[in-house]
């Protein structure tokens, strides 16, 4: 496949390798300079909790996960689960 660096020396990934491997955008890469002329790409892994809070916001059971509004909230302010 063929891709141009932009103006702001942006790579294009092609819509079909974006697709068949799920790139999707903000995600981050390594890049390295293997020798002249040839690069090697590769895509950074995902935090270890990257996709938790919606796995816990998709269980069926109403109102059992609630993500905290503020960073620094104090844990006195928590209100006990009512599944304790």
């Amino acid at each position: 496949m063929k891709t141009s660096i932009s103006s702001k020396g942006q790579l294009v990934l092609p819509a079909e390798i974006r697709r068949q491997d799920n790139i999707q955008p903000g995600q981050e890469f390594d890049i390295r300079r293997v020798k002249p002329g040839e690069y090697r790409l590769k895509r950074k892994s995902p935090p270890r909790n990257a996709g938790l809070v919606k796995l816990l916001l998709s269980c069926p059971v109403k109102d059992w996960f609630k993500p905290q509004r503020a960073l620094g909230e104090s844990t006195e302010s928590i209100q006990p689960s009512k599944f304790e």
